[in-house]
């Protein structure tokens, strides 16, 4: 009985090390996902952490004030779809510029799903 009660522990301690592990690539790749309302419709973006530091934010503020700025970004759009395992997901979807004479505002968006990080 000892030795199965150690391998159990052994076996906890292990998911629990894939477990973190897998939480600290999901943290490493997040995504922050805005919504982009243009003269013409809505579309859902996503940045990277990387990305925001790059445009010197995290927030929409700093994606408004670089679109302001620079007058286009190339960014991904982002939509709802399955996931390999059937799972709803937002996924990146294309690789698109924005204008700035075209967009109206740029604010926060959350979705119930996982994110998908774009390459």
């Amino acid at each position: 009985m000892p030795h199965r009660a150690g391998n159990l522990k052994r076996a906890a301690l292990a998911a629990c090390l894939v477990a973190g592990a897998s939480a600290s690539q999901a943290q490493d790749n997040k995504v922050s996902l805005f919504k982009v309302v243009t003269v013409k419709d809505e579309i859902v973006i996503g940045l990277s952490d990387d990305e925001m530091k790059a445009l010197g934010g995290s927030d929409a503020s700093a994606v408004a004030h670089t679109l302001a700025q620079k007058g286009d970004m190339t960014v991904w759009q982002y939509n709802v779809h399955r996931g390999p395992n059937g799972e709803l997901q937002q996924a990146p979807t294309a690789k698109i510029g924005l204008l700035a004479n075209a967009s109206l505002r740029v604010e926060p968006y959350s979705t119930p799903y996982t994110i998908v990080p774009h390459q």
